[in-house]
């Protein structure tokens, strides 16, 4: 248990009076749409700084809270996803590790879900060949309001979040790959810490496509999307990162002490193979921090670790997750 902490929070401790960090803050005109080294970070930081990113509108402002359904039968997906940054992280080298903790994601007042045609787990299916918009109360601050007797509390999180990858041209953000992107996986809310692999000087980070809530899976392509205050603190660890991104969630574990979890992610176009890999990652996690052979790490996470789908709908890569309840790594009943 111990170990596998010391791995979750390693940082840079040589730090000193900085250790406090700086905040800075990104408007919400700072922001791109696709992953591409080339593009210049907006800012660069110092790990133990926090940034406070306004986080725009995904879609560009092509729906807003009069918009009809008709809306989403003419999408422009070429200027999809809007996010905030990119963001150096000064010492950030390739085989680093970046840790981006969330503080807090603040939702604006108003969302959206719909049916796009031609998206989504279930497009095919006659019932979802035209195009329907809902639109989300999210003025509570506390749940998006369905209809008058509805209410879905909120679980907000950020659909992507990515670091530059290794590429010679720029990358659209809709499916997910190693680097992050638009994973969207509810874990990643507030309180939890990301764990990136760098593979660019600076990593050159980016976030946003808020969804106030959504279920694994993401089944019909949307969550509840909308623009959002997202505050982020950042570190960096030095070498041994994982294979892909991956996310220690808080929360309490019935009959433990400890609270927590440790989840794997892998992404491709076999949802057996990222099945397969997010094990593979989340084996080699407990070897490294635990000391435990192969065999016996694999044996314990089929005990008790979670397979779910994190992500079903950005063809052509779809995520699985792995979750470790870090709360029996302890020993306690």
């Amino acid at each position: 248990m111990q170990a596998a902490m010391l791995w979750l929070n390693a940082t840079n401790l040589s730090r000193g009076v900085a250790e406090l960090g700086t905040t800075h803050h990104v408007s919400e005109d700072l922001r791109h749409d696709r992953f591409d080294p080339a593009i210049p970070p907006v800012l660069t930081i110092a790990p133990g700084d926090t940034v406070v990113f306004e986080t725009p509108e995904a879609l560009n402002n092509q729906l807003g809270p009069e918009s009809a359904s008709s809306a989403l039968a003419n999408l422009d997906f070429s200027v999809i996803h809007q996010i905030s940054g990119p963001i150096a992280i000064e010492g950030a080298e390739p085989g680093d590790t970046l840790i981006v903790e969330i503080l807090s994601i603040k939702p604006k007042q108003w969302g959206w879900s719909g049916v796009v045609p031609n998206f989504g787990l279930l497009q095919m299916d006659p019932e979802y060949q035209e195009p329907y918009l809902h639109h989300w109360d999210l003025s509570s601050g506390k749940h998006a309001v369905f209809d008058d007797r509805i209410r879905v509390p909120f679980e907000p999180f950020c659909g992507v979040m990515a670091v530059a990858p290794i590429s010679d041209e720029p990358l659209i953000t809709l499916p997910p790959r190693a680097n992050g992107g638009n994973m969207d996986l509810k874990q990643a809310q507030p309180g939890s810490k990301v764990f990136f692999p760098v593979f660019v000087p600076g990593a050159n980070f980016s976030l946003g496509d808020v969804h106030a809530a959504q279920g694994d899976g993401e089944i019909c392509g949307t969550g509840i999307e909308c623009q959002a205050t997202v505050t982020a603190k950042f570190d960096l660890r030095k070498g041994h990162p994982m294979p892909e991104p991956a996310i220690m969630l808080p929360g309490k574990m019935p009959g433990s002490q400890n609270d927590g979890w440790m989840v794997t992610t892998a992404h491709g176009p076999d949802l057996m193979e990222n099945a397969r890999n997010a094990v593979r990652y989340m084996v080699g996690f407990l070897v490294r921090t635990e000391k435990l052979s192969p065999q016996e790490a694999y044996v314990l996470c089929s005990a008790c670790a979670d397979l779910k789908i994190g992500e079903i709908v950005d063809a052509p890569n779809w995520i699985v997750t792995c979750s470790f309840p870090l709360g029996v790594l302890g020993g306690r009943p």
